[in-house]
C-alpha cells in the first residue's frame, strides 16, 4: 500500500512541476520607496515580463534596512519562482557586513540575472554654491558645521560613497539616511540637506530638470549618460570610486528549470530597443551575465564588500 501511495504522489509531484512557469501572478518585491532607481527598473520589468509571461507582475515595495526587508520576504517565500526580488549590492553585498539577518544572502536568494550597472554621482542642493568637487571642498571646510550628506539608508552604496569620499579627501560629513533616494531627494532639493552620491538610476531624472547639479561620477569613466561631468578622479579625489548594480534574483531552492526560464526572460527584455534606451538614458550598462557568472559576481561583491567596511571601520550606530 505504501508503494502504491508514494507512486501517485510521484506522479502529482511530477505533474506540478511540468505546470508551466508562471501559474499564477508573480511579485517582485523592491527595496526602496516608490520613483527611486530600483522602482523604476523593477516596474520596467514587470512591464515586459507581464506581455511575455502573460501573468501579472506586481510590484511590492518595502522600504527600508538598507532594502534587506524585501529581500527577507522573497527569502522566506515559497520556492517555485513567483516571488521575484530586484536588488542592488546595497542589500546583497554591503548591509549583510553591518546588521543581523533572518536570513543568508547567499544560499535564501537565487540569482537570476545581472540587470544593469551604474554610475554614483555626486549631487548637490541647489544652496550650494560649490559648481566644481574642488569648489564644494573649499566650501566644506569653510563651513562652520560638517555638510550633511543623504542616503537611501545605512549601509547602502550612497552611504559607503559618501564615507570613501570622506576619508580621501580628509573632511567630515554628517550622515542622515532615508528610506530610499525619492525621499531624500525631497529634502536635497529644499536645502535640508547638502550632497548625496546617489545612483544616476534616481538621480538622472532630478538632474536633467535642473533641480539638482552633478559635480562629478565615482567611477574610473565618465558616464556616457553624463558625458560633461567629470570623474572624482579627474576632480582630485582618488581612492573614492563606487558602482551600483541591480539584479534580478527569486527564493532560494526555486527549481534551475524556473531560473533557467527568468533568466531567458531577463535577457530578452534587455535586448528590447526601449528597455536598452531606458537603461543607458540612467546611463546604465545593461548585463550580460549568465546565472553562473552574475552568482559569481554576487559572491565576490560581498566578500570584497566585508573587506572594505571591515578596514574601514563602517558600524551602524548601536550596532
Amino acid at each position: 500500500m505504501r508503494g502504491v501511495l508514494c507512486f501517485f504522489a510521484c506522479l502529482a509531484a511530477s505533474a506540478c512541476l511540468a505546470q508551466p512557469y508562471p501559474t499564477k501572478p508573480v511579485r517582485i518585491m523592491v527595496g526602496a520607496s516608490a520613483g527611486g532607481g530600483t522602482d523604476i527598473i523593477a516596474r520596467m520589468l514587470a512591464d515586459k515580463f507581464a506581455e511575455s509571461m502573460k501573468q501579472p507582475f506586481v510590484v511590492e515595495n518595502r522600504p527600508g534596512a538598507s532594502n534587506t526587508i524585501a529581500a527577507d520576504v522573497t527569502a522566506k517565500a515559497p520556492p517555485d519562482g513567483h516571488t521575484l526580488l530586484v536588488a542592488t549590492n546595497t542589500a546583497q553585498a554591503i548591509a549583510p557586513h553591518l546588521m543581523k539577518l533572518a536570513y543568508d544572502p547567499l544560499k535564501d536568494v537565487q540569482p537570476v540575472g545581472l540587470i544593469v550597472v551604474v554610475p554614483n554621482v555626486l549631487i548637490v542642493a541647489p544652496t550650494v554654491k560649490a559648481r566644481t568637487v574642488q569648489e564644494l571642498l573649499a566650501e566644506m571646510r569653510s563651513a562652520p558645521a560638517p555638510l550633511r550628506y543623504a542616503t537611501a539608508g545605512t549601509g547602502s552604496t550612497q552611504h559607503i560613497a559618501a564615507e570613501a569620499f570622506a576619508t580621501a579627501t580628509g573632511t567630515r560629513l554628517v550622515h542622515i539616511p532615508y528610506k530610499g533616494s525619492s525621499q531624500a531627494h525631497v529634502d536635497l532639493i529644499s536645502g535640508q540637506v547638502e550632497m548625496m552620491f546617489d545612483t544616476t538610476s534616481s538621480a538622472m531624472g532630478q538632474i536633467k530638470a535642473g533641480r539638482l547639479r552633478p559635480l562629478a561620477v565615482t567611477t574610473p569613466q565618465r558616464a556616457p549618460g553624463l558625458p560633461d561631468v567629470p570623474t572624482l578622479a579627474e576632480s582630485g579625489v582618488q581612492g573614492a570610486e563606487m558602482s551600483t548594480w541591480y539584479g534580478l534574483f527569486t527564493t532560494g531552492g526555486t527549481a534551475p528549470a524556473v531560473v533557467r526560464r527568468l533568466h531567458e526572460e531577463l535577457r530578452k527584455a534587455l535586448a528590447l530597443p526601449d528597455v536598452r534606451g531606458r537603461l543607458t538614458g540612467l546611463a546604465g550598462e545593461p548585463g550580460t551575465l549568465s546565472v553562473k557568472e552574475f552568482s559569481e559576481m554576487n559572491r565576490a561583491d560581498y566578500e570584497r564588500a566585508g573587506r572594505l567596511i571591515r578596514e574601514a571601520g563602517i558600524r551602524i550606530e548601536g550596532s
